[in-house]
């Protein structure tokens, strides 16, 4: 109870804020934030866009917008507007990683690779896209770096399941007369995407 309460009464701040001033794209992203805590996805859509219009470089906004795209089963959508996020913010690592989980599952491992390369190189604590990335080298055949990979990320969370898992099979290709997985064979399990789900911004 005490929860939903402090969610109504942040609600209720961040809409008197964009009554006093409709061009902040920092509350109308609160505000959208916290429709998406409430599985409002139709209003959370609507100040997502009025966040970009009114500050373009707002590189999270574009992020949940392919949140809520990826939550329809849409993933052209949700690739694009990760896509604007690194367009807007360069060294955005959540945009690569998401980038690179959606390539992943459209079976584009090249890609994938690429842009999760790119969001460990920006965030050297990215669990998810270390988890992801030592993925799509397996599906690559590239073992070794797919071990080198998975300890990496056991170096950031030693109890993550997922990764204990996917290295111990991963280690499994390198035994005598085991042969490497077929390109693009699923064998590891996935890390989660990477969405941005909270952490609001404090108004510029």
């Amino acid at each position: 109870m005490e929860k939903a309460k402090n969610a109504e009464e942040f609600i209720a701040v961040q809409r008197s804020a964009i009554a006093q001033n409709p061009e902040c794209g920092t509350s109308h992203y609160n505000l959208a934030v916290a429709m998406l805590g409430q599985r409002n996805f139709e209003e959370a859509e609507e100040e997502l866009r009025c966040a970009i219009e009114c500050s373009p470089g707002l590189a999270e906004a574009y992020v949940q917008l392919g949140g809520i795209y990826l939550n329809r089963g849409d993933l052209d959508g949700c690739l694009a507007y990760n896509r604007e996020a690194v367009k807007a913010r360069p060294g955005f690592s959540e945009g690569y990683g998401n980038i690179g989980f959606v390539e992943l599952q459209r079976g584009n491992i090249d890609e994938a690779i690429t842009a999760l390369e790119r969001a460990t190189h920006f965030n050297f604590r990215y669990l998810q896209a270390f988890a992801t990335l030592a993925n799509a080298y397996l599906m690559k055949g590239m073992i070794e770096k797919c071990i080198e990979t998975n300890l990496k990320a056991l170096k950031l969370e030693p109890d993550f399941a997922v990764v204990h898992n996917n290295l111990a099979i991963a280690s499994g290709y390198r035994l005598p007369g085991k042969r490497g997985p077929r390109a693009g064979h699923r064998t590891l399990r996935q890390g989660p995407c990477a969405w941005i789900r909270s952490g609001f911004r404090d108004p510029q």
